[in-house]
């Protein structure tokens, strides 16, 4: 994980600059795990524009200029998750606009198919593991969870994923 303290700093003491440059180190990232947690680009859009502004709005906030990336993350695993309670609320169909954009690529209908598949805690937890390179710890304080629960859960659906797969 890279150091942001210099740009956290100066974001801090209100340097849009400063807010600029991190957020180029963290976008794709953020959006990666939005989209792997949503399934919708237009959703994975919206909670990573959201999250930016909450996080453009309340650096001053951040006491650890270090943990900008896992503050941030938490701040994107808030919003993906009341994105999801939204799901349960919304009536509307789902349509084929839903499919990921052209930058990724899933050689493998079955990957896709799996990934939707599992719950949204699941796809949330892996994203960070995997996409994120996060490890049990960071992804335990960004979602709130003991990190042996993340550990477990980590084995339990990538077990369930090759089985699936299988």
């Amino acid at each position: 994980m890279s150091d942001f303290s210099a740009d956290v700093k100066l974001a801090i003491k209100g340097s849009s600059e400063a807010f600029a440059r991190l957020y180029s180190l963290v976008y794709k990232d953020l959006y990666h795990i939005a989209l792997y947690s949503l399934r919708s680009t237009h959703d994975a859009c919206d909670t990573v524009s959201e999250t930016v502004l909450d996080a453009f709005c309340n650096i001053s906030k951040l006491k650890n200029e270090k943990a900008f990336r896992s503050w941030i993350m938490r701040i994107l695993s808030a919003k993906i998750k009341h994105k999801q309670r939204e799901y349960f609320f919304d009536i509307t169909e789902i349509t084929d606009d839903n499919e990921p954009d052209s930058e990724f690529n899933f050689d493998n209908i079955e990957i896709k198919e799996a990934m939707e598949n599992l719950d949204p805690q699941s796809r949330l937890i892996l994203s960070l593991s995997v996409l994120g390179g996060y490890t049990s710890e960071e992804i335990s304080k960004i979602c709130d969870i003991n990190a042996n629960t993340v550990r477990s859960k980590i084995s339990r659906i990538k077990k369930h994923l090759k089985t699936e797969l299988s």
